[in-house]
C-alpha cells in the first residue's frame, strides 16, 4: 500500500526547508531575548521597593501609632517582631507587626537598613536596601 503525504507525494522536509525554519526561529529569538534579559533585576528592584514603601512602612507606622515613636536604630526592624527590651521600651507593643512574624530580607538576601531618626527623614526613619551590589551606591532602593 502506497500512502501519500498531505503535502503531496513528498515524504519529508528538505534540508533547505529545515534550515529556513531554524533561521526564522533564530531571528525571532534575537528580537525577543534582549527584551526579556534584564527583567529579573527589574523584578527584584520592584519587590524591594514594595517592601520598603508598603510592607515595612505600614508595619512601622502601626508600631508608631501604638507606641508613640518609631523603634530606635538599635532596636531595628526586629522590634516589629519581638518586643524590644532596650530603652526606650515600648509602652503599648501589640506585635507582631509583620504577618509572617519575621523580618524579611531584600530580594538579594541582605537585610534592609533601618535608621531612626533618619538622616534623610529626620522626623521619621530611613529604610533602604543596598541593592544588587550590597554596598551603598547609586543602585540603592530607598524611602526618600
Amino acid at each position: 500500500m502506497n500512502r501519500k503525504c498531505w503535502l503531496g507525494s513528498r515524504n519529508g522536509f528538505t534540508l533547505v526547508e529545515i534550515l529556513l525554519v531554524v533561521v526564522i526561529i533564530g531571528v525571532l529569538a534575537a528580537m525577543v531575548i534582549p527584551n526579556i534579559a534584564g527583567r529579573g533585576e527589574d523584578a527584584r528592584r520592584a519587590a524591594a521597593q514594595a517592601d520598603i514603601d508598603a510592607n515595612l512602612s505600614a508595619a512601622l507606622d502601626m508600631y508608631e501609632m501604638d507606641n508613640g515613636k518609631y523603634p530606635t536604630t538599635e532596636q531595628g526592624l526586629q522590634a516589629l517582631v519581638t518586643e524590644p527590651a532596650s530603652s526606650p521600651v515600648p509602652r503599648n507593643w501589640k506585635g507582631s507587626y509583620l504577618k509572617k512574624k519575621k523580618v524579611p530580607q531584600d530580594p538579594w538576601g541582605n537585610t534592609y537598613v533601618y535608621r531612626s531618626p533618619g538622616m534623610h527623614n529626620p522626623d521619621e526613619y530611613d529604610l533602604f536596601s543596598y541593592g544588587s551590589d550590597g554596598i551603598e551606591s547609586s543602585d540603592d532602593i530607598t524611602n526618600w
